[in-house]
């Protein structure tokens, strides 16, 4: 069967939970991608924060982006993948808590995220389409 480490897209930089969210807007335009993880400085994951955090949590808000740290966008546990979970698991994940990203661990370190598009690459379309059909909901 498929795992998250088969599929997913190595190298998923960290926003410093300290670290404003100007840097991590900036971050976010020049690696072109619309979601950070949230990592502390014990190099655990925090959370994530997408672009629409940003928009929604901080400018809409009136808050200073500059001013405002990502760790404090960071909510409750961090959903994650395990690295050598199966497909199934992923599909399941994503579906159950309506996620478009999966950060994929191994023990407790960031190894890579999971993307709805890794999803479409790599597994059959009508499990694809499951998928799509829990996150439209």
């Amino acid at each position: 069967m498929t795992t998250a480490r088969e599929i997913m897209t190595e190298g998923a930089e960290c926003i410093g939970a300290e670290e404003s969210v100007l840097e991590a807007a900036k971050k976010m335009a020049e690696l072109e991608v619309g979601a950070l993880p949230i990592c502390g400085t014990d190099d655990r994951l925090k959370g994530m924060l997408t672009d629409r955090d940003i928009v929604v949590k901080v400018l809409a808000a009136g808050k200073d982006p500059a001013q405002c740290k990502a760790g404090e966008l960071a909510q409750g546990e961090a959903v994650t993948i395990g690295a050598d979970d199966d497909a199934q698991e992923i599909l399941r994940t994503m579906s159950e808590h309506k996620v478009r990203r999966l950060p994929v661990i191994d023990g407790h370190r960031l190894i890579g995220m999971v993307a709805q598009a890794d999803v479409a690459r790599a597994l059959p379309d009508a499990k694809v389409g499951e998928l799509l059909d829990a996150l439209s909901v």
